[in-house]
Formats: structure tokens, sequence, C-alpha cells
């Protein structure tokens, strides 16, 4: 692919559970270097939307190319490529933290295997950790196994859907730091998340979700009215104004 062309392209993408829409169709393209943010409430539709573009659900509409592989056809290409860690989903309980991450990179061919499961043990400060079992992890040390494997191959393309959630705040700001140190090195970042806090620093562009609707995108500096609105006021305001209309949409599809 052209080094130029977008690395995530959705077009038309949308999922549908029987009569029910979670996602209704969008349009998203994500060029190389950015860092793009999704965010809403729960249950907006964030993590159905990551979900279609990492292959994980097969889309009821539409379709989408990730690093120029189309996911529709090839999820398992998408899914060798990228790095992924997912919402609310923690490693095999029969690994430990190290054979986890050894899994993770064998599966990817990497080499100096010990090298980088060492490096991101102790990176993420659970190198007395190396021998437990995930299930005898906590929370927060199983997200940071989940973010070690997603990290460990150095991908160009990451998605992260509410990656925060389980660490503590001095891990959420050594990520943080991470994620725009990535960024800044020419890699380009999907994340989806409700702390509005944290898209605010960190994103280029955003997109915010309610009830399966894009309500708006582009800039965070281009959806505030003035400099003195804060992402949080933008969705408040964003939502507010598109709960009757949404319900309009809703009940005109169901007519």
């Amino acid at each position: 692919m052209a080094d130029d062309e977008p690395l995530v392209i959705a077009k038309d993408l949308g999922k549908a559970f029987g009569d029910f829409v979670a996602l209704h169709p969008l349009n998203v393209k994500v060029a190389p270097g950015e860092f793009f943010g999704v965010f809403g409430p729960n249950g907006a539709g964030k993590s159905t939307f990551i979900k279609l573009l990492t292959g994980q659900l097969r889309p009821s509409m539409g379709g989408a190319k990730i690093l120029g592989i189309n996911v529709r056809s090839d999820p398992r290409m998408v899914k060798a490529n990228v790095g992924i860690v997912p919402e609310s989903e923690s490693p095999p309980s029969f690994l430990t933290a190290a054979e986890y991450l050894e899994f993770v990179a064998r599966l990817r061919n990497l080499d100096d295997i010990s090298d980088k499961v060492e490096y991101w043990l102790e990176w993420f400060g659970i190198k007395d950790k190396r021998n437990t079992l995930c299930k005898d992890l906590s929370k927060g040390q199983r997200q940071k196994v989940m973010l070690a494997g997603a990290l460990i191959h150095k991908p160009k393309l990451l998605f992260l859907d509410e990656p925060f959630v389980n660490l503590d705040p001095i891990y959420q700001r050594k990520c943080r730091e991470l994620l725009q140190e990535i960024v800044e090195g020419g890699g380009t970042i999907f994340l989806c998340t409700h702390i509005l806090e944290v898209a605010e620093r960190l994103c280029t562009r955003v997109a915010v979700i309610d009830r399966g609707h894009v309500l708006a995108s582009g800039k965070v500096s281009e959806l505030k009215n003035n400099e003195d609105e804060t992402l949080e006021d933008v969705f408040i305001r964003l939502v507010g104004t598109s709960f009757e209309e949404i319900d309009a949409m809703d009940r005109s599809e169901e007519e």
C-alpha cells in the first residue's frame, strides 16, 4: 500500500443483531500517524465498531480495509498485522503472564523473545508476577499483560478499546506518554474510550458516537463552539441536541 494511503477505511460499515442496529452505517478514514479517538457513553457502539474493524465481528452492511487488507475476506491477516487490546478480555487463565507473552511473540515469529518478554514485564512493573497464572492476577495486572501483548511486536497500527480502565493513575499516565511517543514515531492509534479527558489530551481527531450513530467527527478544536468549551461540554451538547433526532430516525426506520 502507498505510504499516504489511509490505514483504516470504513465504508458504509454497520452491524445489526436481528432487529437491533448496534452500529448504523458509517464512513471513516484514518491516515498514517494519526491518533484517532472514538468516544461515547457505555453502549454507544464503540466496541462494536472496533470489533468490526479488527475482524472480531462480521459486518451486516458495508466493509472495511485495514492496512490495505479487506477485513471481510481476510480477518486473520488483519489480526496478524495490528495490535489489539479488546474491552473486558483477559489473557488465558491457564497461562502465566510470561507464558502468554511468549505465546504471542512466537505466534508473531519474533526474534529475541525472552528479551522482549522481560522488557515488557519490567516496563509494566509486573516482573515479580511473571510466573503467576493470569487467573490469579488483579484486573489491572491482566490489563497490563494484554497491553504488553499488543505492543510486543511494535505494530504500526494499534486498536485500543478502553485500555486505561483498570490501570492505576501512575500507569494511565505512563501509557498515555508511551502512546504519544508511538504516534510521534510514525505509528497510528485507533482508540475507543468513554474517558473524555483522555481523548482530549491524546487524539488528533475524534468521532462522537451515541446509540450507534456518529454525531460528529473532526479535530477536537473544530467540534468546540469556543475556546472555553471542553470535550465533555461538546459531548453533552451533541448528545443532548441529538437525542430527539435519533429517536425520530429510529422510529422512522421501524416504520
